[in-house]
């Protein structure tokens, strides 16, 4: 894979952990409002409750918040992304077993050289005046091959030429 290919998938993974903290922390605030209700009338404070309800809304957002702004960076391919995705490694790293794989990944490819390179001001990635809108890079310039062809159209077939007989005369 290009280091392209890869700030792509990693960006993509950061996106879907994030998604998936999201819908385990709506389970568990539904199932933690399903027990509260289901608590009879000499059960705990209905307030000391809230109060805890919210510290695990906001304890939960505090590590799926750097998931989305990793993945929106790698995707938007913004140059503080490199940052944004090593901190968002190190929160999801400790989530078991796929915060742990996506941390990892991270890790892997921020730490390496091409990841290194994608995110250096000085780079090749960097330098693109054609990227207006993500648009593609220009093709590349035409060999002497096809500039000699045409495309879709075959030359006919021409026998090299034969060297002269010497030896008859």
């Amino acid at each position: 894979m290009t280091p392209e290919e890869h700030n792509k998938a990693l960006g993509i993974c950061h996106l879907a952990y994030g998604g998936l903290s999201i819908l385990m922390m709506f389970t568990i605030i539904f199932m933690f409002g399903a027990i509260l209700f289901a608590i009879p009338e000499g059960g705990p404070p209905f307030g000391v409750m809230m109060i805890f309800a919210i510290f695990m809304l906001i304890y939960s957002m505090i590590f799926t918040l750097p998931s989305f702004i990793a993945g929106y960076a790698m995707l938007k391919h913004k140059p503080w992304a490199r940052t944004a995705s090593i901190i968002a490694a190190v929160l999801e790293v400790m989530s078991v077993p796929i915060g742990t794989a996506v941390g990892v990944y991270s890790f892997w490819f921020m730490f390496s050289d091409a990841g290194k390179a994608l995110y250096d001001k000085n780079s090749v990635y960097q330098q693109r005046p054609y990227a207006l809108h993500n648009a593609p890079p220009p093709p590349p310039p035409a060999s002497d091959w096809n500039a000699q062809t045409s495309y879709g159209r075959e030359h006919e077939y021409v026998p090299p030429t034969q060297p002269p007989d010497w030896r008859g005369q």
